[in-house]
């Protein structure tokens, strides 16, 4: 299940790739099938274990063209070990509603993108999220959880502060928003309830078999009710690099 729209978020073969924040690696995942040099990481260790297995399985499946390259690694948002102006694309999805120095993880973010490189961010849509915090304290009150909702204009100027110049927005996974609100109103943990199981069920359903009718739903619901909010932006270059 990808946020990212990959025909507004172009990367191609050869792209060095950074996914920051990486989870269970999904866009990395795609990152590498297209041909890219692709680095995952995560302050998760048992995340980037699981990670670095699916890239090894991936290769030995033969489903990544020559010439890609993966790596699953440990670190740290705020001092990434890379030098300036070392990737071409930069995506960090649902992670910086989880940090609080979020103007830090920009700049760091930025700081590794050369100019004329793209980034996509992608948090939780302001509305679908304030539904969730006003269902479940549960929902966000636990370590790790988001300790802030972002508006989209705030989190658009924030990446214009940090530098960059944002092309593009949308919304994505209308299908997703009504099943977190029925989770929050029985409870985050409570995955026996009937109405999470059947609603999981056709998330799973949607997921694998992509069935016209829940594709038409969900591009109908994102604009209404899409519970991820999707920013794609460039490093602007500066004179010498235009010139060059």
């Amino acid at each position: 299940m990808l946020t990212v729209d990959f025909t507004r978020f172009p990367v191609a073969a050869g792209d060095h790739v950074l996914d920051l924040g990486c989870g269970g690696g999904r866009h990395a995942f795609e990152c590498y099938r297209r041909g890219a040099r692709v680095i995952a990481l995560d302050r998760d260790g048992d995340e980037i274990r699981e990670v670095a297995k699916w890239f090894a399985a991936m290769e030995e499946a033969g489903e990544v063209p020559a010439g890609a390259s993966a790596t699953a690694m440990e670190g740290d948002a705020l001092h990434l070990p890379f030098p300036d102006d070392t990737f071409d694309v930069v995506i960090i999805s649902e992670v910086m509603e989880h940090i609080p120095d979020d103007k830090g993880v920009l700049a760091e973010m930025v700081r590794v993108l050369r100019p004329g490189g793209r980034i996509a961010v992608t948090v939780p849509r302001y509305g679908p999220e304030k539904v969730c915090w006003a269902l479940s304290d549960a929902y966000h009150e636990v370590e790790g959880g988001h300790i802030r909702i972002y508006k989209a204009d705030q989190l658009l100027e924030r990446m214009r502060e940090s530098g960059l110049r944002p092309y593009g927005t949308h919304h994505a996974h209308g299908l997703h928003a009504p099943y977190w609100w029925i989770k929050c109103a029985v409870g985050v943990d409570n995955d026996k309830a009937l109405p999470v199981r059947l609603y999981h069920k056709l998330l799973v359903w949607d997921i694998m078999k992509k069935p016209l009718a829940t594709r038409v739903a969900d591009q109908a619901l994102n604009p209404l009710i899409g519970k991820s909010f999707v920013a794609y932006a460039t490093k602007p270059r500066l004179p010498r690099d235009a010139a060059r």
